[in-house]
């Protein structure tokens, strides 16, 4: 059983056969032209009309989202594996990467669906609900054990990472400008205490003059 619900589970067959060719022709479609591409061509693509993309996907979020179920079981899985990872904000960064890299599948993505995940009265939140419990109980427990500021939200946590997957589709260096801006995020979310643990260098110094060496 999949973690997201599935609607279409019971399906006639001729039906499940289009809803299946509509997410492989949206897969390359919208890996071609972004999430804005042409739900026409996607329609096209997959031999059918467009009367009945619309009756499986209503919307064109609709459309994402049963595309991107997939990946957002993976996410739930990967919050569960790290709840044990012996440095919680090693972990919480972790997740938090792969969340980005979810949110940069499809260019126009992060401000196409993911901001949609913070209105709990969104198709986004309801398919993302679980998900999102896990990486809550990643979030509490690096704070829980002072690694990470306690005034920080999963919404908060959210909304940082589909800032940094819009800077990716939006800079010209990308993915190199992304991951430094990545970084400065997760330095900004840590404790202060606990950053000045991580950074903190043993000082020599030299006994010859007296001074510190280089």
């Amino acid at each position: 059983m999949p973690r997201s619900a599935d609607p279409h589970r019971a399906m006639r067959s001729d039906a499940h056969r289009n809803y299946q060719r509509l997410l492989a022709a949206a897969e390359g479609v919208f890996g071609e032209s972004g999430a804005d591409a042409s739900l026409e061509e996607v329609a096209r693509r997959a031999g059918v009309g467009i009367g009945t993309l619309y009756r499986h996907f209503p919307t064109r979020k609709a459309l994402l989202e049963a595309m991107l179920r997939g990946g957002i079981d993976a996410l739930e899985i990967r919050a569960e594996e790290l709840i044990t990872a012996e440095d919680s904000a090693a972990a919480l960064a972790e997740w938090m990467r792969a969340l980005r890299d979810h949110a940069t599948r499809y260019r126009g993505l992060s401000a196409a669906l993911m901001v949609d995940l913070l209105d709990e009265n969104s198709g986004v939140a309801a398919t993302c609900g679980s998900m999102l419990q896990a990486a809550t109980a990643l979030l509490h427990r690096a704070q829980h054990e002072g690694t990470v500021r306690g005034d920080v939200t999963i919404g908060d946590a959210v909304t940082m990472v589909n800032a940094v997957a819009w800077s990716v589709e939006q800079s010209a260096t990308g993915a190199e400008q992304g991951e430094r801006v990545f970084e400065l995020m997760m330095d900004a979310l840590r404790c202060v205490e606990a950053e000045r643990r991580h950074h903190a260098q043993p000082v020599r110094r030299n006994r010859a003059v007296g001074g510190i060496a280089p």
